[in-house]
């Protein structure tokens, strides 16, 4: 799911909350690719996502590559413990280039 917060400073906030797997990847994808369009500064929050596989990680990965692509900013935010340990076993993270916050959980 995901789910569209105020928008700050003119960043838009975005969460994705549950799997982000191949049974959710198509309809996240029209979803988060109708975001990129509407916004120039975009983030999405994945603190809430409970479980991501390989199609995840190439959505994530062809949403990174759109935003640049259209000249807009897009930022990963929240990782969750499953979404750090897929970007570290693809050796994502240089990809991605978000700041992640490691905590105490």
């Amino acid at each position: 799911m995901v789910r569209k917060a105020k928008a700050k400073n003119e960043v838009s906030h975005f969460s994705i909350e549950g799997e982000l797997t191949i049974f959710k990847v198509h309809e996240l994808r029209e979803t988060i690719m109708a975001l990129i369009k509407s916004g120039e500064e975009i983030e999405i929050d994945l603190s809430h996502v409970t479980e991501v596989d390989g199609a995840g990680m190439q959505l994530m990965t062809a949403i990174k590559l759109e935003a640049v692509l259209r000249g807009k900013t897009l930022r990963y935010t929240g990782h969750s413990k499953s979404i750090l340990e897929m970007i570290d076993l693809c050796e994502l993270g240089s990809f991605f280039g978000d700041q992640v916050v490691i905590g105490s959980k």
